[in-house]
């Protein structure tokens, strides 16, 4: 198939980045990192997760970040929302996008959000019909699509299972994601190819991280099966704190570089994303 002419950019850095790192990260600082993102023109930016502070203490200050961003017109701000009271949480600070977490590993989904997979989707349902009633949009991640950190390959059909119930839930879009950077391009097809034969294409984005050096590869080789969402963080921020040894996520300046050398537009300033990406190294490095 041919590439796609243009690829939308979810920029997760402040949330998926963030939430790994080891020290708490002062609030101003976060909010001038997503001030600073939407000033480069991406469109979607995941802002932090109304996660209770027990599970997540990085992001304990979720309320207080959302809040105070500035909303760029034409910029999505979304929330990671586990629950209903995490859910009823964003509201009060007038989220309109919201994404929930299942995984397509049974071990994984209990490690990370502490419920079987048939539990997690039971709660997805009552927080998409939630959200739904307020005309809230909703993503749906699938983790490890590529491989565990517990139970090592994941079969396929694992994956279009919890893709293709995301989707029938009312998910607006599913992203796809390696979260411990296992996949490698054929591999990658394999298991998009998969998922589009039960939700349609243009609601799959992909989510790779970079443990050996393969995620470039794993996003071209998607992008020619007519993907063109694609999940990525300023500077390669972030990793798992439920996937030991998981490496951080593909860099978004590095996406958008190879983007720009393939003609394939985003609407995002590479030179105003390398200053974003030399502030928060700065503060975390």
């Amino acid at each position: 198939m041919a590439l796609p002419t243009k690829v939308k950019l979810v920029e997760v850095s402040p949330r998926d980045g963030l939430q790994n790192e080891p020290h708490f990260i002062p609030t101003e600082t976060k909010i001038a990192l997503i001030d600073k993102l939407a000033d480069t023109g991406l469109s979607v930016i995941e802002a932090t997760s109304f996660v209770s502070p027990k599970w997540v203490p990085q992001l304990a200050d979720h309320a207080e970040v959302f809040r105070e961003i500035k909303k760029r017109p034409g910029v999505r701000y979304s929330v990671l929302v586990p629950n209903l009271q995490g859910l009823e949480n964003a509201m009060t600070v007038g989220v309109k996008d919201i994404a929930v977490f299942g995984a397509a590993s049974e071990t994984f989904s209990q490690k990370n959000i502490h419920a079987t997979r048939a539990t997690s989707l039971l709660r997805f349902a009552e927080i998409i019909q939630r959200a739904k009633q307020n005309n809230i949009r909703v993503r749906g991640y699938v983790s490890c699509v590529l491989g565990c950190p517990y139970e090592g390959e994941v079969p396929v059909q694992s994956v279009v299972d919890m893709a293709s119930q995301l989707f029938a839930l009312g998910c607006d879009e599913i992203s796809l994601g390696d979260t411990i950077g296992v996949g490698t391009p054929g591999k990658a097809v394999a298991m998009v190819r998969a998922v589009a034969a039960q939700v349609p294409m243009e609601n799959l984005a992909v989510h790779f991280h970079d443990t050996y050096g393969q995620a470039l590869a794993n996003i071209y080789a998607t992008l020619e099966q007519g993907i063109a969402v694609v999940d990525c963080s300023v500077g390669g921020l972030g990793g798992c704190p439920y996937a030991p040894g998981a490496a951080g996520n593909v860099a978004t300046e590095t996406v958008l570089y190879m983007l720009n050398g393939l003609g394939i537009e985003t609407g995002v300033d590479l030179e105003k994303l390398m200053e974003v990406k030399s502030y928060i190294n700065k503060i975390i490095k």
